[in-house]
């Protein structure tokens, strides 16, 4: 029998501010999902947060796009919203749902998105990592080191398994075309693509002698769905490590490094992706209570939950960033952080033009006044007075 794996993810409000979700939600949650599995609606299930962003973990066997498990899900962010994210007046409450009523599909409507189906092998180790104040494209570097760059996945070098390579999907988002690149013969085009994260997205890897799926991640752009700025996209990945596919422990090596991306404050930042620990386990209830963000609503962080996978069932999870051989991870990330953060509104930190469309910077600089340069240096002075007569400034 062939087992999906969803996970499905979205703000639906933060306490306080954009730090983190009210553990009533993560438990509210919680209590749905285990009614679908009395129900058989689903196997097993899992919910967690980083940040402000709760994400439903659910394994069930109704394949891709189950208008069943989507509704689930959807209903269950609706609801939370409404008997307590809006009750106790959180933060953007359900800022990611961007529609009035569930269409058949989740996709497009606001919440993240990453599912896979596949038969279970003899041992199915499976890694869950989500992202918050970043974009889908942040795990395009991951993702080329794990299935790519033998300095990262020995594997690639000293499994047979693995020799051939991997075959990339890599979706441009902006004008919704597919890019299928083979590794090692593509990677360079594959690094001319997946270089501009906010566009080419890597969605999913196969393995190049099966296509056995090893990896997918969600790629909805919010700006892009609602036309304006509403909140960073903070994606969310599914791995599945060993036997011909990179190690556990390949998998966490691409996180290691804290690479820039874009995102943290008002989406409009660049900052380090940095490997976080989760707070606390209810293991009882099926929960995990992820990372805050604080400084300066960050920085943008990623945290990664380990599960090995039976017969549908989730055994686990161990939170596979706490370890003290991240440490060094984290004190680099903060370092570029208090760098990084010195250069306050000058890019690179602020983002580039392009990105800061869909930002709320386009509103105020409505406001600001031009004029062609030619007519501006024919009467500069005529103009100047005129400015100050609309600023109400007597000059």
């Amino acid at each position: 029998m062939k087992i999906s794996i969803s996970i499905i993810k979205a703000d639906i409000g933060g306490l306080p501010g954009h730090a983190w979700v009210h553990p009533k939600i993560l438990e509210y949650a919680s209590d749905r999902l285990a009614g679908e599995v009395r129900r058989g609606s689903i196997i097993d299930y899992f919910v967690f947060n980083v940040g402000d962003d709760m994400s439903l973990l659910m394994t069930h066997d109704k394949g891709l796009n189950s208008p069943a498990i989507h509704e689930a899900a959807w209903n269950i962010f609706r609801d939370a919203t409404e008997s307590i994210a809006k009750k106790v007046k959180l933060y953007g409450a359900g800022q990611d749902l961007l529609k009035d009523s569930f269409s058949g599909n989740i996709r497009g409507m606001g919440p993240q998105i990453a599912e896979m189906e596949f038969e279970e092998r003899g041992s199915e180790p499976v890694i869950v990592v989500a992202a918050d104040k970043t974009e889908p494209g942040a795990f395009n570097l991951p993702f080329y080191k794990m299935f790519a760059d033998p300095f990262n996945t020995a594997g690639l070098v000293i499994d047979p398994a693995m020799a051939e390579g991997f075959l990339f999907e890599v979706i441009d988002v902006v004008d919704a075309r597919v890019y299928l690149l083979k590794a090692p013969e593509d990677i360079y085009r594959l690094l001319g693509l997946i270089g501009t994260p906010g566009r080419y997205i890597v969605r999913r890897v196969y393995r190049k002698r099966d296509l056995m799926q090893g990896a997918v991640a969600s790629v909805e752009r919010l700006n892009l769905i609602a036309g304006k700025y509403v909140g960073k996209d903070d994606p969310v990945a599914i791995i599945r490590a060993q036997h011909g596919l990179p190690a556990v422990g390949e998998v966490l090596e691409a996180f290691s490094y804290p690479h820039l991306v874009e995102g943290w404050m008002r989406g409009s930042h660049v900052g380090p992706l940095t490997p976080s620990k989760f707070v606390q386990f209810i293991p009882d209830k099926k929960i995990a209570l992820g990372p805050k963000m604080t400084r300066f609503d960050g920085p943008p962080k990623v945290g990664a939950l380990g599960f090995q996978l039976h017969d549908g069932y989730l055994e686990g999870p161990v939170d596979l960033f706490d370890d003290p051989a991240f440490d060094y991870s984290r004190q680099t990330a903060a370092a570029i952080t208090d760098y990084i953060r010195r250069m306050g509104p000058i890019m690179p930190h602020r983002l580039p033009p392009d990105e800061m469309e869909y930002t709320t910077l386009s509103q105020v600089l409505k406001e600001v006044s031009s004029m062609p340069l030619d007519d501006y240096e024919k009467d500069r002075e005529g103009a100047l007075k005129a400015l100050m007569a609309r600023t109400g400034s007597t000059g």
